[in-house]
């Protein structure tokens, strides 16, 4: 496991820096909450853990999820 630090607004790129598979950005820190950006393509999920782990217990784990994906809001927020 990798662990590394960032502030509000930082940035980390997954895959080749060239052509990244993704980013991860520190949107908010707010008390000990932090809200966390995902800008990936459509075609890669990105679930809560709790999310992923009841998709991957059902037994339709092979059909896309409907309840509780995290995808880009139309409002970018």
């Amino acid at each position: 496991m990798l662990v590394i630090t960032r502030r509000e607004g930082e940035e980390v790129v997954i895959g080749n820096p060239g052509s990244p598979l993704g980013v991860v950005r520190i949107a908010q820190i707010k008390g000990d909450r932090v809200r966390v950006a995902f800008e990936f393509p459509r075609e890669v999920e990105v679930h809560r853990r709790e999310v992923a782990e009841q998709i991957a217990s059902s037994p339709h784990a092979d059909a896309p999820p409907v309840v509780g994906s995290i995808r880009p809001a139309a409002d970018g927020g």
